[in-house]
């Protein structure tokens, strides 16, 4: 890998986070349009709607002659992992939506991050090895989120929206062991494109069911779901496979993490400009100090 592509993957990787990181905005604004699996069912199908030229683009540049049965193999893998994987982005996604009824943009995008903890958490209960560094992380990520859960107020309370921040840094750190179970044999663009469109259709299902949708209500939240759907599922992925390629895994993990410090960034200079208390920044801070010191393997070296 020369010089300039060791350059070239951590600055797409940035600005993948960047698009992310702005999309909580996005999510927050559309909130006050429509409603959560209005917004997501939309969204999503729109997100799986972009991928479809790159797929077909990636498949004409690099055709494969398979056999019916060699297809038929693929058409089946790739149904065994796109349903889970999709359910999972369902769930995760879902209580990442409703969370923003209930508090600020910043908290929620440090809430989300801690699926880089939980994951090594969870691989626990599946006896994989964990660095101590992890526990190091666990410890000061449980800090980090008492600090910006509580935050000012002088009693133990978590509220339902940092409850279902939680909830969703879990569902997407099932998401992730899902996929790397279920996904290695699948091509990484149809496995994404094929949860959105799950995803999609599962929430426009309940759409219909717990929600009243509207062309009008539909057309307002237009800029934020189109961002969500266009720029940050479709583009934002795309960059992510490119930069990956050029990344070392634990420096690609450490710069997702910028995710979080952007969503608290554009929340500030975006109106309504939102602020959160001192006590609730320190936690911010400590909790993308656990997600980086839980990142680094101490076998290898830097």
């Amino acid at each position: 890998m020369n010089a300039k592509n060791k350059v070239f993957g951590p600055l797409l990787l940035v600005l993948a986070a960047m698009i992310w990181g702005l999309s909580f905005v996005a999510q927050n604004e559309g909130m006050n349009h429509v409603e959560a699996f209005t917004f997501n069912g939309i969204r999503m199908l729109i997100g799986s709607a972009v991928l479809v030229p790159f797929i077909l683009i990636k498949r004409k540049k690099n055709p494969q002659k398979l056999t019916k049965n060699e297809k038929k193999f693929l058409s089946k893998t790739a149904l065994i992992a796109i349903i889970p994987v999709g359910i999972c982005l369902f769930l995760g996604s879902t209580l990442q939506q409703f969370a923003f009824n209930y508090t600020e943009t910043g908290k929620i995008g440090f809430l989300t991050a801690l699926y880089m903890i939980f994951v090594p958490v969870i691989g626990l209960f599946m006896k994989k090895k964990t660095p101590f560094t992890v526990w190091i992380g666990v410890l000061l990520g449980v800090i980090g989120m008492y600090l910006l859960c509580v935050g000012a107020s002088k009693s133990f309370t978590i509220g339902k929206g940092e409850l279902l921040g939680i909830g969703c840094a879990i569902a997407y750190a099932v998401h992730i062991i899902v996929i790397d179970k279920l996904g290695k044999n699948v091509d990484s663009l149809v496995l994404s494109c094929g949860q959105f469109f799950i995803t999609g259709i599962i929430s426009c299902i309940l759409m219909f069911i717990f929600e009243k949708p509207s062309i009008e209500r539909i057309l307002d939240a237009a800029i934020p779901i189109l961002y969500s759907g266009v720029l940050s599922s479709g583009v934002g992925f795309t960059i992510q496979i490119v930069g990956q390629k050029y990344t070392e895994p634990t420096i690609a993990a450490m710069l997702f993490c910028l995710e979080s410090v952007f969503a608290v960034l554009f929340a500030f200079i975006i109106p309504p400009h939102e602020k959160l208390a001192t006590v609730e920044y320190i936690g911010c801070t400590i909790i993308f100090l656990a997600i980086v010191i839980a990142q680094l393997n101490p076998k290898k070296k830097a």
